[in-house]
């Protein structure tokens, strides 16, 4: 009897998750936050996808203290010389623009930058459900979301719509 009640708790568990369906879409909260260009100017999300626009995007949100980012860094590299038609951003989630500045040159991250001042509690970080970097989230062409969430620069999924 309590085997039965165990293979019923679990199938009733089973049933009653819902799967949780990743947008294709930004919000508009999301396309409203603020970032920061490498001049200091600000910029909002939907203007960076605008300055990308007909693109394959490739964002990756990183921090130069991040010891996962920059340990992946030779995996994005990898993926920048094997996807050379793909634009790159990289969101830095670094705690002051100083050391942002520092760690694109220090690890010779090469793409385009911008800095996110309203961190990861921002309308863009709640948005992505931000809780790991790196975070790689691809774009398409239409500027729809094609990949949500991954956490591996080298993650077959990328690959696959790349």
């Amino acid at each position: 009897m309590k085997r039965i009640i165990v293979i019923l708790a679990l199938v009733i568990g089973f049933l009653s998750c819902k799967a949780q369906i990743e947008p294709t879409e930004f919000s508009e909260a999301a396309l409203n936050d603020t970032f920061v260009t490498l001049s200091g100017d600000n910029i909002t999300f939907k203007d960076i996808l605008e300055t990308y626009k007909g693109q394959t995007i490739v964002i990756d949100v990183w921090a130069s203290w991040c010891k996962d980012c920059v340990g992946g860094m030779p995996k994005v590299k990898a993926l920048q010389e094997a996807n050379t038609n793909v634009t790159y951003v990289f969101l830095s989630l670094d705690k002051s623009q100083e050391a942002w500045k520092k760690g694109i040159e220090k690890y010779n991250v090469v793409g385009n930058h911008y800095f996110m001042q309203s961190g990861w509690k921002g309308a863009f970080g709640e948005f992505i459900q931000l809780d790991w970097i790196p975070r790689y989230i691809v774009v398409d062409k239409t500027g729809n979301i094609a990949l949500f969430k991954a956490i591996e620069a080298d993650d077959n999924r990328i690959k696959n719509i790349l």
